[in-house]
C-alpha cells in the first residue's frame, strides 16, 4: 500500500467526514461536494449520524466519486471514531472498485498527527480482505491512499511520519489476521516457526526455534505433552529485539537490559485432543493461535517504534490432536518449573503451553510480562464480543493496558484473580489440575496461570471473545480480527514515553 501526503490528489475516490451537528456545514476540497451534502441534509436524506454513508458520483476525471461518512456529533469525535470513520469509507470504496483513495482529514486542534495516523490505519484495515484461497477474489483493494494535508511543508513532514506509522500498524494487524485465517493444514508449528523467522529478519530481531530435543533438555513437559498426539512436533519460538530501531546488543549485556516479554498461545489447530470438541465450530479452531499471531504482528511493527527497552516474544506452539500417542485425561505432566499437573481435560491445553512459557520468561528478569491467548469460551459468556478479559494483580499494569485498549479501540475488562480460584485446582493427585468447574472458567484458567507467573509483573489477556468476528465489522470482515496488535503497540509506545520522562527527571 502506497501512502502519499500532500495538498492535492489524483485519487479516483475521496472520503469526506461530515458532522451531525446543526450549524456545522459540510466542508470538502472537492468542488461542489459541500453544497451537495448540505442539500442532502436539508432534505433529510443524510443526517451525518456516526458511520452513516452516502456515495456522490462525480462525472469528471480523475475523481469518480466521493464517499461521505457521518462522524456523529463533533464533541463525540475520538481517536477510535476517526479510525472507524476512515475504515467505513475505505470499505465502501473497495466495494465500488476504487483504485486509489484520498482522505480529507478532520481538523482537530493539537492532535493532527494522531488523527492522520489513526485515519490511515483505519483506511488500510477497511481496505483489507483475505482472498488467498478464492478463485474469484472480488474487487481489488485500493493500491494507494492519499492524505490531503494543505498545511506548511513542516506539518506535511510530520503528517507523513504519522501516516507511515498508521500504515505499519495496519500491516501488522493484517499479518496477524492472515496467519489466523490460514488453514491448519498450511500452518502447523514448523510452518509457523518458519514464518516467525521471516518476520524476525525483517524486524531486525534475533530468533531461536526450540524443537523437541531442546524442550526435553529444558524440562518443558507441558508443551511436549500438548503436541504429543500430532504428526507435527511442537515448537517453542523465541524472538528478541533490542532497544532502539534495530540496535543489537551482545548476549553478555542482555540480562542488564530492561525487558518486556510478550507471550502468545500458538495452538495451530485445536481438536480438543482426546477430550474431543463437538464438530460445530471446530473448523474455526485454526484461530487458536491468535495470541501467537498478535505477538508476531507486534514484532513486525517494532521497527517503526523507538523503544528504550528490549522486547521478547515467546510463542509456545503445538497442534492438539487425538493421535495414538496423545495426552490422555488423567495423565500427569511436569512443567518447566517442576510443577506437576493432573490433566483433567486435554481441551484445556492452552494453559499448559503458557505455563512453560511463563516459566521460561523468568530468565529475562522482565519488568512486565503480557500473555495473549484464546483461552476459554467462558470469557465470551462473561463479556460477549465487546471486550477481552484482563487478569492481573498489578493495578498500575491494569490501568496502562486498559487505557491503551481504549485508545486502540480494543477494549479490556478487568476480571477477578482471587486465590480461591486456584484452590479449586488443588484437589487432585498432582500439584495442580488443569481444569476446574465450568462456573468462572475464565477466572479459574487465569488462576492456573498465576501459579506460574509468581514473582512476575504479569497480565493475562483472554482474547477468545474478540479474536474472531462472526460478521462483517467496520474494520474487519468476518473472521480473524488481529485483536491485540493495536493494543500492545499503543501500550509499548506509552510505556516508552513513561520511561523517557522518568529518565529526564533524573
Amino acid at each position: 500500500m502506497k501512502i502519499r501526503i500532500g495538498p492535492g490528489t489524483s485519487a479516483d475516490t475521496r472520503i469526506v467526514l461530515v458532522y451531525q451537528d446543526r450549524g456545522s456545514p459540510p466542508r470538502s476540497r472537492a468542488k461542489g461536494v459541500g453544497p451537495a451534502v448540505a442539500a442532502l441534509m436539508r432534505s433529510g436524506d443524510f443526517a451525518g449520524r456516526f458511520l452513516e454513508t452516502v456515495v456522490l458520483p462525480i462525472g469528471r476525471r480523475p475523481l469518480r466519486r466521493v464517499v461521505v461518512v457521518g462522524a456523529g456529533r463533533r464533541s463525540e469525535l475520538t481517536e477510535h471514531r476517526v479510525r472507524l470513520w476512515a475504515g467505513q469509507g475505505a470499505r465502501r470504496a473497495r466495494e465500488l472498485g476504487a483504485a486509489s483513495i484520498a482522505l480529507e482529514i478532520p481538523e482537530v486542534r493539537g492532535e493532527g498527527e494522531t488523527i492522520v495516523e489513526v485515519a490511515v490505519e483505519g483506511a488500510c484495515l477497511g481496505n483489507y480482505r483475505f482472498t488467498r484461497y478464492r478463485s474469484e477474489p472480488g474487487p481489488s483493494p485500493a493500491r494507494r491512499i492519499d492524505v490531503l494535508s494543505p498545511g506548511p511543508e513542516r506539518e506535511r513532514r510530520n503528517h507523513d511520519a504519522a501516516a507511515q506509522r498508521g500504515a505499519k500498524s495496519a500491516a501488522a494487524i493484517v499479518l496477524a489476521r492472515d496467519l489466523v485465517a490460514t488453514p491448519g493444514q498450511d500452518l502447523p508449528p514448523e510452518a509457523l516457526a518458519a514464518r516467525a523467522k521471516e518476520i524476525a529478519r525483517a524486524a531486525g530481531a534475533r530468533i531461536r526455534v526450540l524443537g523437541v530435543p531442546e524442550l526435553r533438555r529444558l524440562g518443558m513437559g507441558a508443551v511436549l505433552a500438548v503436541g504429543r498426539g500430532s504428526a507435527h512436533p511442537p515448537r517453542f519460538i523465541v524472538l528478541e529485539r533490542e532497544p532502539g530501531r534495530g540496535a543489537r546488543t551482545s548476549s553478555r549485556s542482555a540480562k542488564r537490559t530492561p525487558t518486556v516479554v510478550l507471550i502468545g498461545k500458538g495452538v495451530t489447530f485445536d481438536t480438543g485432543g482426546i477430550s474431543l470438541k463437538p464438530h460445530e465450530g471446530m473448523s474455526r479452531m485454526k484461530y487458536d493461535m491468535a495470541g501467537a499471531a498478535a505477538v508476531l504482528g507486534v514484532f513486525a511493527a517494532l521497527p517503526s517504534l523507538d523503544l528504550p527497552f528490549r522486547v521478547v516474544g515467546l510463542v509456545p506452539s503445538a497442534e492438539n490432536m487425538p493421535g495414538g500417542t496423545a495426552l490422555k485425561p488423567g495423565d500427569v505432566v511436569r512443567a518447566i518449573d517442576g510443577t506437576t499437573i493432573d490433566v483433567i481435560n486435554t481441551d484445556a491445553e492452552g494453559r499448559l503451553l503458557l505455563a512453560d512459557a511463563l516459566g521460561y520468561a523468568k530468565r529475562y528478569e522482565p519488568e512486565a510480562v503480557i500473555d495473549l491467548a484464546t483461552l476459554t469460551g467462558s470469557i465470551s459468556i462473561a463479556l460477549g464480543r465487546q471486550a477481552a478479559g484482563l487478569f492481573t494483580a498489578d493495578d498500575a499494569l491494569a490501568r496502562e493496558l486498559s487505557e491503551a485498549g481504549e485508545c486502540a479501540g480494543e477494549r479490556l475488562w478487568r476480571m477477578p484473580l482471587w486465590e480461591s480460584y486456584t484452590d479449586e485446582l488443588r484437589r487432585g493427585i498432582a500439584d495442580l489440575e488443569n481444569s476446574g468447574s465450568r462456573e468462572g472458567g475464565a477466572c479459574i484458567a487465569a488462576a492456573f496461570l498465576a501459579h506460574f507467573a509468581r514473582g512476575l509483573t504479569w497480565a493475562h489477556l483472554d482474547i477468545a471473545s474478540t479474536a474472531w468476528a462472526f460478521g462483517d465489522q467496520t474494520l474487519e470482515p468476518r473472521g480473524p480480527t488481529g485483536f491485540g496488535v493495536r493494543l500492545l503497540l499503543r501500550w509499548l509506545r506509552a510505556r516508552a514515553e513513561t520511561v523517557r520522562r522518568s529518565a529526564a527527571k533524573h
